[in-house]
Order: C-alpha cells, then structure tokens, then sequence
C-alpha cells in the first residue's frame, strides 16, 4: 500500500505563477508517482489579496485531490504596510507584534489549520512550502512529528522575527533548494543537528522543438533583446532594473531592448526599447530566452529562480543581482552568468556579454551542463523520497 502525503502551500493551481507554488505543484505530480498525494491550500488566487476566488471545496488537477479552504478575511495592502512599518520601526517589538504580522500577512486560514489538527492521522508525512505564510508558520506548528518542511528562505528582514526561531527546529526534515540556503538557515538558527537535505527542483522543458521564428513574428521582435520574466515588482528589483537600463541606452548608439514577460504589479517606463509581453505560453516563454542575449535577474532575493534554470538550459547566460548569494551561487558553480553590485558593474556586465558572442557561447553551454548535472528530476525526487521514508 502506497504511503499517503499532504503538501501545503498557501496557493496551488495551474495558474499560479509564483516560485514557491510552482515548484510545490511539479513535484508534488512528480511524487504521486510513488506515494498517494492530496494537496492542502487555500481559494486564494491573488496573492497581494488572498481574496477567495476558487468555487469547488475539492477538486482534482493532474490526478492530484486539492482540497480548498477558505481565507477568513482578504489582505489590505494599505493596513499589512502599516503593519509591516510598525514592526519594524517598533524598537521595543515582541511576540505579539510579530504574530499581528504573521496575522496581516496571512494567508489566514483556521479551516485549513485546523484540517491538518484533526486529520493528520490519514498522512505519513505532510510537507509544508514557504516559512513566511500562515498556512506553513501555523501548520508544523500543529504537527512537528510529521511535518517536513521546504522554507524557500533567505536573508531578509522578515526571517530574523523571534517567531521564526522555534519554527526552524520543529520538523522532522528541512528540505533546501540550494547550498546557499543550507547554509544561510543553519547559519541564522543553528539546527544543523536536524535531518536536512539540499533537492532544488527539476527544469521541465517541451519535448517539441522551439519556435523561434514564431515568436518573433507573433510579438514582432527582431532586432537584439535582453529578456526579464517573472512578476515585474519593485520588491524584484525591476525598478532598479528600468532605471539602469534606461541610463545605460543612453551611452551606447543601439541599445538592445528590454522584453518583459510577466504580470505587472508596478508602473513600466513608457519607452519604446522597453516591451512587456504580459503573460505567454510557456512555448513562448522558452522562445523568448533562447533566442535573448542574456536573461536578467536583478532581484536580491532569491532562494532558487526556476527561470534562472530554465534560461541555462536553453544555453542562455544570466546576469544576475550580486547582493543574492544563491544567484551568484548558480553563476559561479555554473561558470553560467556574471553579476553585478552597482550600475558601474551592471553597465560593465552588460557590455561584456554583448560585445563577446564567444563568452557568451561559453557560457550558455557551461550553464545548460550544470543544470543537466544538479537540477534532474530523479536525483532531486530521491531527496524528497529520502525525507518521506525516514
């Protein structure tokens, strides 16, 4: 008989673009495979809101049962900044302050909390994604005895809150994305002594062939592009992408353009090098990176980037944010990419890829060997089936 696990996340759906979420769906459909798989989440779609969107309290997608829980209230974005400037101003903060937050940021749901309380009994092992929700904060908390825990952490403000210290050493397995985050979280919290293992996730690609061709002349893009992809947020360093690109346009006599695939959240420069795409097919999207110059990956947190992965696959170097240490991690292991600190760097970067087809060749074909190498799918799945068994 096929062992039973849960994974909670606080959003699943084929629509759900974000990383944490992504890589809990592929390899929660990776794993049922082998184990009897249910995914616990909320009716959340929007994660700014956390509003109810999904009807159905059970559903199946890709042979998967997902059960749905309600949020108890949507998220105020005026009232969680408040609170998220209050706690950090607040000198004298304590628990309870760091709890309203936890609270603000949700997304919260008793139903689903208290789902887990009363029917863990039906799982051998629940598997919690992303330390910085409720469903995941809240959850090990109900079962530590079977709990396994993905953070997806890294240095950022929000992880040194005294509420995270005892979460950190309450399961009974942590499962890291990369090196990097091994050792930050050890680092930070000292539970070294708990079981722990560094999976990553698998780079899922088309069988089929790449249209290139198609992609230029749907979108009307033929001359040279660097290529972003991912939410377009100020919190992704987008903000300080437009503006050293825009600078850096203006010293150079053909700039390349700026093509962005993704959800907005925040104003795009109304400038005719910069083009956004808005969401693609995921055909497209491949397109789009094999064919760039360069990707560009100018946030400083990251705890993976799937999209890092997917443009080395498809021999297409990186230039990355240098202040994230897993980015830097994946170029330097890699030999796949170059990163920068400042724009002096970022313009230096640029130009080296540019102007050197050779390097860039280089690596492209270094880049797709070390996600050939560290990111397969049976490797990273034995570390998650290693975990499950213990």
């Amino acid at each position: 008989m096929k062992k039973k696990i849960a994974f909670v996340v606080q959003r699943y759906g084929l629509e759900v673009n974000g990383g944490s979420e992504l890589s809990c769906r592929l390899i929660a459909e990776k794993l049922s495979r082998i184990y009897d798989v249910e995914i616990l989440t909320t009716k959340a779609l929007d994660y700014t809101t956390w509003e109810n969107h999904y009807q159905a309290d059970v559903e199946q997608i890709h042979n998967l049962t997902v059960r749905r829980f309600k949020t108890d209230f949507p998220r105020e974005m005026k009232k969680f900044n408040k609170v998220n400037e209050q706690v950090f101003t607040n000198a004298d903060r304590n628990v309870y302050d760091e709890l309203e937050w936890m609270k603000a940021q949700g997304p919260v749901s008793f139903d689903l909390i208290n789902y887990i309380k009363s029917n863990h009994d039906q799982y051998d092992k629940v598997i919690f994604f992303t330390y910085l929700y409720f469903t995941a904060f809240w959850g090990v908390q109900q079962i530590p005895e079977k709990s396994i825990l993905v953070p997806t952490a890294h240095d950022e403000p929000y992880i040194y809150f005294s509420i995270f210290k005892p979460l950190f050493h309450l399961p009974q397995s942590l499962i890291f994305l990369t090196e990097e985050e091994k050792d930050f979280v050890h680092k930070t919290f000292h539970n070294d002594h708990l079981h722990s293992v560094v999976a990553g996730v698998g780079v899922d690609v088309p069988n089929k062939e790449i249209d290139i061709q198609g992609f230029k002349e749907k979108f009307n893009i033929h001359e040279d592009y660097i290529l972003y992809v991912g939410r377009i947020d100020e919190s992704k360093g987008c903000k300080e992408l437009f503006d050293y690109y825009l600078r850096y346009k203006k010293t150079v006599s053909k700039p390349p353009k700026l093509v962005l695939i993704g959800k907005s959240v925040i104003d795009i420069p109304n400038d005719p090098d910069i083009i956004p795409l808005g969401f693609v097919t995921d055909e497209e999207k491949f397109a789009a990176m094999k064919n760039a110059k360069v990707l560009m990956m100018p946030s400083k947190f990251e705890s993976l980037s799937m999209v890092v992965l997917e443009s080395l696959y498809y021999e297409t170097p990186v230039i990355v944010n240098g202040h994230c240490d897993v980015l830097v991690g994946h170029c330097e292991r890699g030999n796949a990419g170059l990163y920068y600190t400042d724009y002096s760097e970022f313009v230096y970067c640029l130009n080296m890829m540019l102007e050197n087809d050779n390097l860039r060749k280089k690596m492209g074909l270094s880049g797709k060997e070390y996600v050939m190498k560290h990111f397969d799918w049976e490797i990273i799945l034995g570390k998650f089936i290693e975990c499950v068994n213990r």
